[in-house]
């Protein structure tokens, strides 16, 4: 299989890029910082640097992908944004790079890649959202930027499944709760998270091979706490 992941430089996209390529998919990792995953030296792991605020930077690294397949099978759009700050503090620039992020990017990536989309067989696009976005689940003060962008990556992600799922294309959206991650630890030092990256990675790297088979459209929380 052909897969894209965004943000794979480190964390959850770090390792869910690499339980791909020791599955011999060829994975297209779409990052600022290269560094971590050139070291490692996969021959299936593809690394593209790419800015996700911009657009021209998108669509250079869509023309790179397009040079080298025909098809892609999974999309991952896992790359995020987050800034723990008082609401009355946060810029518009600070704000409209989060957006950026986490919802311009899947949305200009989803439509640059369309031509290579549900070609070979269906493709899976799974938008990684948090807890944070999903309606109902608690909010944190500090969050707001971060909390309101990724429950608009929701309601793209329902919109994406709509148009899109007579294109041999299913969109599913994955909410995470609490993940050890580096961007977790620079915008909460204090907290300890009750997953690990790995552990997320790996519910992540099943359900993006097998869970079109069984939604589209769909927002599935994935906490052991409620809300």
């Amino acid at each position: 299989m052909n897969i894209v992941i965004t943000g794979a430089s480190r964390g959850i996209g770090f390792e869910t890029a690499q339980l791909f390529a020791k599955q011999n998919h060829q994975v297209f990792c779409l990052t600022r910082h290269t560094k971590p995953l050139e070291d490692l030296k996969h021959q299936h792991i593809h690394v593209i640097a790419t800015d996700l605020s911009n657009t021209d930077s998108i669509h250079q690294a869509v023309s790179q992908i397009l040079a080298k397949v025909s098809h892609i099978d999974i999309v991952i759009h896992n790359a995020g944004s987050l800034i723990n700050k008082p609401f009355e503090n946060i810029s518009y620039q600070e704000l409209e790079m989060v957006y950026k992020i986490n919802v311009f990017a899947p949305y200009f990536l989803t439509q640059q890649l369309l031509p290579v989309l549900g070609q070979a067989s269906k493709t899976h696009i799974v938008t990684i959202s948090s807890m944070g976005g999903f309606q109902g689940a608690a909010k944190f003060p500090g969050l707001t930027a971060y909390s309101s962008s990724k429950s608009a990556l929701v309601g793209l992600t329902e919109i994406l499944a709509e148009e899109l799922k007579e294109k041999n294309i299913s969109v599913n959206c994955l909410a995470l709760g609490a993940v050890q991650t580096e961007m977790l630890a620079e915008a909460f030092p204090n907290y300890k998270a009750p997953l690990t990256p790995i552990e997320m990675a790996t519910y992540i790297y099943d359900f993006a091979l097998h869970g079109a088979k069984y939604f589209n459209g769909k927002i599935l929380p994935v906490s052991s706490t409620t809300p």
